[in-house]
């Protein structure tokens, strides 16, 4: 890999083992399990977790092709994109008036 890209790695770990990132990570999935559980027939139990997700999620489930497997897929990308956005967003305000510093 170029170093460019080992640097978007970096962030992306950085970014996911904040802790504000990985709540909202746990959050998501214990959704999602509940909506496997609870979804019967036409249940509308997998909203919710799609609602937590929102709005990456949304943008996938237009994107994707339908179907059950693309859905949970655009529900799974959508927590762990959104959980970087949190993550890089708790580092930067952490950091402050200090945007030089590393932290």
């Amino acid at each position: 890999m170029t170093g460019h890209g080992l640097s978007i790695l970096r962030g992306v770990r950085r970014a996911l083992g904040n802790f504000a990132a990985r709540v909202y990570l746990t959050a998501c999935a214990l959704l999602l399990g509940w909506a496997l559980l609870a979804a019967s027939g036409e249940s509308m139990a997998a909203v919710i977790p799609l609602f937590a997700t929102i709005p990456t999620s949304l943008v996938l489930l237009l994107v994707l092709p339908e179907g059950t497997t693309m859905f949970l897929l655009s529900i799974v990308l959508g927590a762990l994109i959104n959980a970087v956005v949190i993550g890089w967003c708790v580092r930067t305000l952490r950091r402050g008036s200090n945007p030089g510093t590393a932290s």
